[in-house]
């Protein structure tokens, strides 16, 4: 494997951010971190950053809350017989606030799950590229790139006007 090189930028706007990054994406360079205190859908999307998996984990927490709910009074009827006038033990249309509250229980929980999974939380460590000024009111733009590309991404990077541009060989 070829040797890396790393540029990193510090900029104060996050629109200088998105272009910055749009332009280094469009050059071709994909290995692109963004640091900052605050995200954007824009910037997300000039990062080309995948839709999240968290809403899958809602879905089926959701449905497993459904079957269960139906699942527990039906069973509920049956283990606990309560006829009346000769009518079926299992009345669905009686159970569907019982299966709904235990949709929405399943699914908060199984998304806050996911949620915790895909942003790795708790972090006990930052970035090896992290900088105080990331968390207040600074953004910064890291990209990897081949030693031939550094120049070009280094020039691309000052363009827009940084407040530090640091390469890392």
């Amino acid at each position: 494997m070829a040797a890396r090189e790393t540029v990193t930028a510090t900029y104060d706007d996050i629109h200088t951010v998105v272009g910055a990054v749009r332009s280094i994406r469009e050059e071709g360079c994909e290995d692109v971190s963004v640091f900052g205190p605050i995200m954007e859908t824009e910037l997300e999307d000039a990062i080309g950053a995948p839709s999240s998996p968290v809403r899958r984990y809602a879905l089926i927490g959701g449905l497993t809350g459904c079957i269960s709910g139906f699942a527990l009074t039906t069973w509920s009827s049956y283990y606990y017989p309560l006829v009346v006038g000769g009518k079926a033990l299992a009345s669905i249309p009686a159970y569907v606030v019982i299966a709904f509250e235990m949709t929405i229980l399943f699914a908060g929980i199984s998304a806050l799950i996911g949620m915790l999974i895909h942003n790795r939380m708790p972090t006990l460590t930052l970035h090896a590229a992290h900088q105080a000024g990331y968390t207040d009111d600074q953004f910064g733009v890291r990209v990897v790139c081949e030693p031939s590309r550094t120049a070009t991404v280094e020039e691309m990077l000052r363009s827009y006007g940084p407040g530090e541009v640091r390469v890392e060989r």
